[in-house]
């Protein structure tokens, strides 16, 4: 049996890019995000790609896509989502916490309601799911959660308003549940990549090298998980070759 990743906001960019190169390496998926189409049209592409490569091998088992359409901002969505997940009655390898949104702003002007939004997708649902999931991670004694922070995580900025808090506060966690893991044998890894080429970038005018890759961010997690049982990377920070875009 493969084993199983579990990935939120997996449809696009960072997300995407993990969901591919886990798939590509033997790893069933659980992909969760808002839209269903976009769902089915990844596990379309992806399990096609792979059956490609795959081709030919009598031995190769094609990897699984399971989608599942939530909005993670909703609680009662967290939960679904842990549900489905522990129907599958598989122990999950992987969790790669990605789901966000950047809402720009500065915290005295930006528009009501922006923290509450900010926080319930980008902390709350993190905290919820982590929570769902973690139990029969600590059962087993093995286990790997990335947090998905930001240089945001670290370093403040004029118009990042709610989400620097809410990025400020996921690092804040992922240090304590890094602390309550180590007898448990689960790895914890906060991400804090700087500018990657994403949809969200697209219209800067920006030419795409002077970004970092989605794919790159996906090799580091890829080879973050595959230390020894005995080595854990806690934190990384990733920036442009030529640094952060001002």
């Amino acid at each position: 049996m493969n084993p199983l990743l579990v990935v939120t906001g997996g449809t696009k960019g960072i997300g995407r890019a993990v969901v591919e190169r886990f798939s590509e390496g033997g790893f069933d998926v659980v992909v969760c995000a808002r839209n269903e189409q976009d769902l089915r049209q990844l596990k379309h592409d992806i399990e096609g790609s792979v059956a490609e490569v795959l081709e030919g091998f009598d031995d190769a088992v094609v990897p699984t896509i399971f989608p599942f359409a939530a909005d993670l901002e909703q609680r009662t969505d967290v939960n679904r989502l842990i549900e489905f997940i522990q129907s599958l009655a598989r122990p999950v390898s992987a969790l790669v916490n990605n789901v966000g949104i950047f809402l720009p702003g500065q915290i005295h002007s930006e528009p009501e309601g922006t923290f509450e939004a900010t926080m319930n997708l980008n902390v709350a649902s993190v905290y919820h799911l982590t929570r769902g999931l973690i139990g029969d991670m600590m059962k087993q004694r093995s286990g790997h959660i990335f947090m998905m922070g930001s240089t945001a995580s670290i370093t403040a900025y004029p118009n990042g308003g709610s989400y620097c808090i809410s990025k400020f506060a996921l690092l804040g966690m992922a240090r304590e549940l890094r602390e309550e893991m180590k007898p448990y044998g689960v790895k914890v890894t906060t991400l804090m990549p700087g500018a990657t080429y994403t949809d969200s970038w697209a219209a800067s005018g920006l030419p795409e090298t002077r970004f970092m890759q989605a794919a790159d961010i996906a090799e580091v997690i890829w080879s973050a998980y595959h230390l020894s049982a005995g080595a854990v990377v806690e934190e990384i920070l990733l920036r442009p070759q030529l640094g952060d875009i001002k």
